[in-house]
């Protein structure tokens, strides 16, 4: 049977955790690894709001919940309910209770990743003595100095995932002392790594770049790993200065200052409200030839007020070609826009053959998608034109895949595919939405081309 796990899945093992964790940091798209929470657990929780009034409904529901699901549906809802992002925090009062069914199960594993994260969003609840029965019981099933080590990694991750002050100084106090009194070169990497970018998801750079300094002396290069953490960190609480003297420091150690880097100090920008500075550094990004990637996009278009605000009601008459939105935008904004034209993000989130036009939009929010879809309609009309042997490139099917909303807050209900559906009735193009995926929108190719041409 195949499991797969949402991104900040506390399910994944630990021995492979982090090299997962340093994997999604370096991707420059999107994960399409994870999974949403499966319809049977979107079930179980639905009706488990419902009771959740009545103690002893809760109970025996959660119960059979667990005796009638296989092993990846009982862990995926358990690892929706401890996850910080998820979409049903008003439950996570009864994840111990569904850890404890699930222990019950003849196919559990004792899990310390899984431990953790149920400790750190106990201890954010105030249940300190529950969490640190749980920790002492992991505790007394790892003998191994490195394993014992790890769990502490794990729990100073989940803390600070969880912003649990109390739990995340407490836990890095321990994993401190584990540090000094190990011997293992593998153990002070990972323990430092650990509490360097706990300390920024905290909020507290300046103790991480201290610590990060500490590392040094101990024989330890610091990786573009904690550079980032807290470049990051720097930058999300307005330290904008410290932010771009670590991407200095970043630029005098030889580390590439790459698509990550450049989407990390962007998303600084945006978040404190400085468009010339995100029109600069995009700026920067194609003079070193650095490449655009969907988050990019999301990025900065996220930070376009103008934007922002005529998607947020699409009964406005919103622009539908890319000269109606240039004539609506102004300053800084117009300037942000015309930097990202010419990028191959459009190119890369296409396919064009003979057979098939599509669009994927996956992964883009929703001014993204509304602009990607502005261009790509420019590029469809520009390249319905004749071939070498003067007949009309005309493919057989268009596709524009927007998704069916398995992703989105509301279950089943896709904003991207609202609008660009909405966008394609205001334009009286022939794209209607797939019988056979409701997630896309379909037509005949010549028929698209008779629209655009």
């Amino acid at each position: 049977m195949t499991v797969c796990f949402h991104v900040s899945s506390p399910l994944i093992p630990a021995p492979f955790a982090f090299a997962y964790h340093q994997h999604q940091l370096l991707s420059s798209q999107p994960s399409f690894i994870q999974c949403a929470l499966t319809k049977q657990g979107h079930r179980f929780l639905s009706t488990l709001s419902v009771k959740a009034g009545d103690s002893s409904a809760a109970h025996k529901l959660i119960g059979k919940f667990v005796a009638a699901s296989p092993k990846s549906i009982s862990l995926n809802a358990l690892s929706h309910l401890l996850s910080p992002d998820t979409t049903h925090p008003h439950l996570t009062s009864h994840s111990l209770l569904l850890y404890s069914r699930i222990k019950e199960a003849s196919w559990f594993e004792f899990n310390p990743k899984l431990v953790a994260a149920l400790a750190a969003l106990l201890d954010k609840h105030g249940r300190y003595n529950e969490s640190e029965a749980l920790i002492s019981e992991a505790v007394s099933k790892l003998d191994r100095h490195r394993e014992l080590a790890m769990f502490y990694c794990n729990l100073v991750e989940s803390h600070s995932k969880q912003s649990s002050t109390h739990g995340f100084d407490s836990c890095y106090t321990q994993l401190y002392q584990l540090l000094c009194s190990s011997s293992s070169v593998y153990v002070k990497r990972r323990a430092f790594e650990s509490m360097v970018s706990g300390l920024c998801t905290m909020d507290r750079p300046s103790e991480g770049e201290s610590l990060m300094e500490e590392m040094r002396g101990n024989g330890l290069k610091p990786s573009v790993f904690e550079f980032r953490s807290l470049m990051y960190a720097y930058g999300r609480i307005g330290l904008l200065s410290d932010m771009l003297r670590i991407v200095h420091q970043m630029e005098d150690e030889g580390l590439v200052i790459d698509t990550i880097c450049s989407n990390m100090v962007l998303s600084s920008y945006g978040a404190h409200n400085d468009l010339p500075q995100m029109v600069s550094w995009l700026q920067k990004m194609k003079t070193s030839t650095i490449p655009f990637s969907i988050r990019t996009y999301n990025t900065v278009l996220n930070a376009c007020p103008t934007i922002s605000a005529m998607l947020q009601d699409l009964r406005n008459n919103i622009p539908l070609s890319m000269d109606e939105l240039h004539g609506t935008l102004k300053g800084d904004e117009a300037l942000l826009v015309k930097e990202l034209e010419g990028s191959q993000v459009l190119e890369e989130a296409m396919v064009w053959d003979s057979m098939e036009v599509k669009l994927d939009l996956h992964g883009m929010h929703l001014g993204s998608a509304y602009f990607i879809m502005l261009q790509w309609i420019e590029e469809m009309r520009s390249r319905f034109s004749l071939n070498n042997d003067g007949k009309p490139v005309v493919p057989a099917e268009v596709v524009v895949v927007c998704g069916s909303g398995k992703h989105s807050n509301v279950r089943g209900v896709s904003p991207v595919k609202t609008m660009i559906k909405e966008m394609m009735v205001r334009m009286k193009s022939p794209m209607r939405i797939d019988r056979k995926n409701a997630g896309c929108l379909i037509a005949k190719g010549k028929s698209v081309k008779d629209w655009l041409c």
